[in-house]
Formats: structure tokens, sequence, C-alpha cells
């Protein structure tokens, strides 16, 4: 799934990097814990989380991941948007919950990390 349509499932707003829509989506996880995060997601996972600080960003570089959702309306402030600039990671909010979004994109065919396949496609 390309990211652009995980926008649109979660009629999200992309807050940095619009042109970076076309990234692939393989996998998602909803964390607030960034060690979590780094234990237990996969290259190209879309990240959703309630956190909003410059460690989210840095977690998100560490473990190349395809972007970042905040949940729940919460906005990064403009050190963050700067430092996912810097990093050429796309930020997006979404008004729903953190359970509700990720059963959004999980209906839509994205799989947590503990999937082997990832996205999964219907046959």
């Amino acid at each position: 799934m390309k990211l652009c349509e995980a926008k649109i499932l979660l009629n999200a707003e992309v807050v940095f990097g619009g042109h970076l829509l076309d990234k692939e989506v393989t996998t998602a996880c909803g964390a607030d814990l960034m060690s979590d995060v780094l234990a237990f997601t996969k290259e190209r996972t879309l990240l959703l989380t309630g956190l909003t600080n410059l460690q989210v960003i840095r977690t998100a570089e560490m473990s190349d991941l395809a972007g970042i959702v905040f949940v729940r309306g919460k906005r990064p402030s403009q050190d963050v948007i700067q430092l996912a600039a810097n990093n050429g990671i796309p930020l997006l909010v979404t008004s729903w919950p953190m359970f509700e979004a990720c059963g959004l994109l999980y209906s839509g065919g994205i799989r947590g990390c503990s999937s082997p396949q990832g996205v999964h496609h219907e046959s």
C-alpha cells in the first residue's frame, strides 16, 4: 500500500512530506514506547503514535520507517516538523484514536510487524 492510500483510509492531514506520499508501506505499528518501535518494527513500517517529541523522529530515522501518523489529532511542534523534513520522513495527523486508526489500516490490508508477509492481499 502506498502512503497516500493510508492517508485516505485515516482521513489524515499531511503535516510534512506531501511529495513523499508514494512511499510504500508494508506494515504498521501503533506504539508510544520508542523502545518497542526499535525492537519490533521492520523497514517501511508506518508508525502510529500519540507522542509528538523529537525522539519519535530519531526513532523513525534509525528504523527506516515509511512515515509517522500522529493520532488523536495531536500535532507536532515546528522543531519536530523540521527534523522530519531534514530526514525526509512524512508526517500525518489523524483525529482517530490509536485503536481505531490501526483497525482502519488493518481492514485496508496493512498487517502488523509480527506478520511475516506484511501487506495482506486478498486472493
